[in-house]
């Protein structure tokens, strides 16, 4: 089997897309394919941009091209897909895509209650957040406000490392808003967007209502969040080959 023979069979047994991350767990296994090279990763990020094969529908996300009619509807380009549908499909894949992360850096992860059955690709969120309860790390008024973060990742001491808010297409306030509740807490914040987004963050930021967390409060753009994702999982693999 040739090596982009290997990278279709994986995502047709995927229900016919793929992220990268995915693909470098499962491409590698694939019997009777040589890999004669020392960077696999860098050769599946070529074969999938092989358009006679392949189509990219996110950062980070990639689909057969004869699969396109089976794919679900908010994955499908050829289709009039709703600004809802496309925003929902948007917030939960970046959901997922920072859970992943959160998991593999040894993080406990959690999502909203009313997030959890919503969709990651083929997955539920509910699926992979490893804690079902969020941690209690203050006074429940900051409790209330916290557990509607999108992503929250707490240290080992249960106590919260990152909170990450996604904006689609709202203006940011609400997410600042909720982030200097957090201003006396060593927690990273971070608000993920398109990239086109960035001038945007940082005039917002810059209102005198923000000063408490101007310098605390990153961008994440999709492609860079979708990059560390990939890249988390090529690292993973790897120190497993070397350390166990």
């Amino acid at each position: 089997m040739k090596q982009y023979e290997a990278v279709i069979k994986t995502m047709e047994e995927n229900g016919g897309f793929a992220t990268l991350g995915f693909l470098y767990q499962k491409v590698l296994k694939v019997p009777e394919v040589e890999w004669k090279t020392k960077t696999p990763f860098a050769s599946i990020r070529r074969i999938v941009q092989d358009e006679r094969f392949f189509f990219k529908i996110k950062p980070g996300l990639w689909a057969l091209k004869d699969w396109r009619n089976k794919l679900p509807q908010a994955f499908r380009s050829d289709k009039i897909v709703s600004d809802k549908t496309k925003e929902e499909f948007n917030h939960s894949y970046y959901q997922g895509l920072l859970v992943e992360i959160g998991n593999l850096k040894g993080y406990k992860t959690f999502v909203p209650n009313q997030d959890k059955n919503k969709n990651f690709l083929n997955k539920k969120l509910k699926d992979i957040i490893n804690i079902g309860e969020f941690c209690k790390f203050s006074y429940n008024h900051i409790i209330h406000k916290a557990q509607t973060i999108d992503v929250s990742w707490f240290n080992t001491r249960k106590m919260p490392d990152a909170f990450f808010e996604i904006e689609y297409s709202t203006n940011f306030h609400n997410a600042f808003l909720k982030f200097v509740e957090f201003q006396d807490f060593n927690v990273r914040m971070f608000v993920v967007a398109d990239n086109i987004r960035g001038k945007e963050f940082q005039d917002k930021l810059n209102l005198s209502a923000f000063i408490p967390i101007q310098t605390r409060v990153k961008f994440l753009s999709y492609d860079k969040l979708s990059d560390w994702h990939s890249k988390i999982y090529e690292s993973s693999i790897i120190e497993k080959q070397i350390f166990y």
